[in-house]
C-alpha cells in the first residue's frame, strides 16, 4: 500500500516506521522540510510537497498539531478527494484540556469536509511511545483501537493498517463518533499531563480477585 503521511512530528514517526516495517510504501511531507527528510531516510522512503505527497498515496495520514491543521488542509487542497484519509490528530487545548472544535463538531469532519476525501478517525487515544511498541500488547493482550468512518472502502483500509501494527481493530459507527473519540482524548491528554504513564493509560485490565471455591 501507498501512504502518504503529512506532518514530521512523533505520531508520524511512530506509525510510519511501523507501517514501513510492514512493507508498505510511503512518501512523506511535513512543514519543516528537514524533519520530513530524516523520517524519510529511516525508512527508505521519499519526502515531498503535499500536492505530490497527496497525489502518491493510495491512503493519507494526517498527524499533525490542530494548530497547524488549516495551513495542512490549503496545501492539499482537493489532491485527496475520494481517498481515504486516516486522522489521528486531536483538537485539544492543553491549559482546560478541553475540545476547540464547536459542539458536537469534530476535526475529522472538518478534514472530510476540506479535503473531499474518506476520513477515519483512527489511532488519537494513544500517546506516540505507545505506538512504538512492536507490538503494541499490555498483559499479553494485543491493544485494541477504535475507529469510525462512513466509507466501507477506507474502513477497510484503516483496518488493515491497525492489523499490520499487530493491533486489534474495533470499528465502534460512522464519522459523527469522531467527536466521541476526541473528547475521550481529552481526557486521556489530561492525563499525560498529570503524569501517569501513556503505557499504562489505557490497561485497564480486570483484576477482580475471584473468590476461591467454597
Amino acid at each position: 500500500m501507498r501512504i502518504g503521511i503529512f506532518g514530521a512530528g512523533a505520531m508520524a514517526d511512530a506509525l510510519g516506521t511501523q507501517w514501513a516495517a510492514a512493507g508498505h510504501e510511503l512518501m512523506i511531507t511535513g512543514r519543516t522540510a528537514g524533519k520530513a527528510q530524516a523520517l524519510a531516510s529511516k525508512w527508505g522512503a521519499r519526502a515531498g510537497g503535499s500536492r505530490e505527497v497527496a497525489e502518491f498515496a493510495d491512503v493519507a495520514l494526517i498527524a499533525v498539531l490542530h494548530q497547524g491543521m488549516a495551513g495542512t488542509l490549503a496545501a492539499i487542497g482537493d489532491a485527496l478527494r475520494d481517498k481515504p484519509i486516516i486522522d489521528c490528530n486531536n483538537p485539544v487545548e492543553v491549559e482546560h484540556f478541553t475540545l476547540v472544535t464547536p459542539p458536537g463538531r469534530s476535526m475529522a469532519q472538518d478534514i472530510e469536509q476540506a479535503t473531499g476525501g474518506h476520513v477515519v478517525k483512527a489511532f488519537n487515544l494513544c500517546h506516540a511511545r505507545v505506538w512504538q511498541m512492536r507490538p503494541p500488547v499490555f498483559d499479553h493482550r494485543s491493544l485494541v483501537v477504535p475507529y469510525c468512518g462512513d466509507d466501507q472502502a477506507a474502513l477497510e483500509t484503516t483496518r488493515q493498517l491497525i492489523t499490520d501494527i499487530g493491533c486489534d481493530p474495533l470499528p465502534v459507527g460512522d464519522l459523527r463518533h469522531a467527536h466521541h473519540l476526541e473528547a475521550m482524548a481529552a481526557i486521556v491528554i489530561s492525563l499525560l499531563f498529570g503524569g501517569h504513564d501513556a503505557h499504562t493509560v489505557f490497561n485497564l485490565v480486570d483484576r477482580a480477585v475471584v473468590p476461591a471455591s467454597a
